[in-house]
């Protein structure tokens, strides 16, 4: 099992080119369910989670195809398999956005419950609620989702909570529904605004998007499109926490500042001096110490969940005390008891981490436990005194390419061990 080995202390510096966005990329792909001819996809990352999607698609008679230049040509005119199986799909909750192109194109799904990170329950009921309300008829047989319908019926929905994968599986189902279909408590993600606009871009009629009431008109038919997808947003927010905790400067390029709006107002809060110049975003921390920074995780346009992780280790060391709380997920301070093991000082009550920061940590031998808390780990044996061994990451291959190659070009002291 690989493992990451980093040498801390040392500060960064340079530009780090940003990758699509995984959270973008996946439901994309899995829309090309829908099209009734080829769809050709650029800027998609070349991470864990996509390999498994292609052989997913693969799996089900899909044709995948690549050029020279990395773009993805998916031709799903010819589907024979109605069927993501269990094998496929274990490691990845967002499998369970097959159902809603499956349902919609061909009248038939079965789903195997998918799998991911261990950071709590995410349920699938509002995707098996919706389309219910759309016609589908819809049982859970032996740990699969199997749905059947006629043409699907446009609906009023309302979702709550509010859910990403939900509102995309159910957007997917919606758009060769039969009349208008209205998802009220939408998710409002750059990533969901993506999925809208390819979809629009093969004939959709998706209107409302980028606020919490998306309206749909069912067409007949998709066709195919070539589409660029958006920038990882996390990726970029975590590079610029890399230069906060080092105190470094540190440029993100091909990324989108727009998406990072409320994580770049905490940067500053915390202390940090940005600058943006169209696609770059540019994280001056020298010759300055950390601020703490209090923060509630909270759906887009707030502050997202997925840099919580790092937002918290970067209060593990600030001047002062801080606190976090964390409202999507309710298993996500794992790595709190690894930061301890480096001698950071947080207290978990709840929901809420209480952080006390410190002046230094030190490395050590650390595991993680999913995707955000391997970048956390990461980011902490950069700033350690002597060297950290990050163990399972395969979590942090799942949703960030060639980490320790990016990291390096920057002058950080990390390598990979394989086993």
């Amino acid at each position: 099992m690989d493992k990451l080995v980093i040498n801390g202390g040392g500060h960064l510096e340079g530009k780090v080119e940003i990758s699509g966005s995984k959270n973008a990329a996946l439901p994309i792909l899995m829309g090309c369910l829908l099209a009734e001819t080829p769809v050709s996809l650029s800027n998609v990352p070349h991470l864990k989670d996509v390999t498994t999607t292609i052989q997913l698609l693969a799996s089900m008679g899909v044709q995948v195809m690549f050029d020279e230049r990395l773009n993805i040509e998916i031709d799903a005119s010819e589907v024979t398999v109605k069927e993501a199986e269990y094998e496929l799909v274990k490691t990845m909750r967002a499998s369970i956005l097959v159902l809603g192109p499956l349902l919609a194109r061909f009248g038939e799904a079965r789903v195997s419950l998918p799998g991911g990170c261990a950071i709590g329950s995410r349920p699938v009921n509002i995707h098996i609620e919706g389309m219910q309300k759309m016609g589908a008829d819809i049982t859970v047989e032996q740990g699969y989702i199997v749905a059947k319908s006629g043409r699907l019926k446009g609906a009023d929905i309302t979702m709550h909570p509010v859910t990403v994968t939900g509102t995309e599986n159910l957007l997917m189902a919606a758009v060769l529904a039969e009349g208008t279909t209205y998802l009220r408590n939408a998710a409002r993600e750059p990533e969901v605004v993506d999925l809208a606009e390819f979809l629009n871009a093969m004939g959709a009629k998706i209107s409302g998007i980028g606020t919490d009431v998306l309206v749909i008109e069912g067409v007949d038919r998709l066709t195919g499109v070539e589409y660029e997808v958006i920038p990882d947003r996390i990726e970029a927010g975590t590079y610029l926490a890399a230069a906060a905790v080092t105190q470094s400067r540190v440029t993100v390029t091909k990324a989108n500042p727009d998406h990072l709006t409320a994580v770049l107002d905490k940067f500053r809060e915390a202390g940090a001096l940005i600058e943006t110049d169209g696609d770059n975003i540019t994280l001056d921390m020298r010759g300055k110490k950390l601020k703490p920074v209090n923060i509630v995780t909270d759906p887009y346009p707030k502050f997202p969940t997925d840099m919580q992780a790092q937002f918290l280790l970067m209060n593990a060391l600030a001047e002062g005390e801080s606190s976090i709380k964390e409202t999507i997920f309710e298993n996500r301070f794992m790595h709190v008891s690894e930061l301890i093991r480096m001698g950071a000082d947080i207290r978990v009550e709840g929901n809420t981490a209480h952080i006390k920061g410190v002046e230094k940590l030190k490395g050590a031998p650390v595991m993680a436990t999913d995707l955000r808390a391997s970048a956390s780990l990461i980011l902490a044996g950069l700033v350690a005194e002597g060297e950290t061994v990050v163990n399972r990451v395969y979590h942090i291959d799942r949703g960030y390419e060639l980490i320790e190659e990016k990291f390096h070009k920057l002058g950080a002291h990390i390598y990979r061990l394989t086993s």
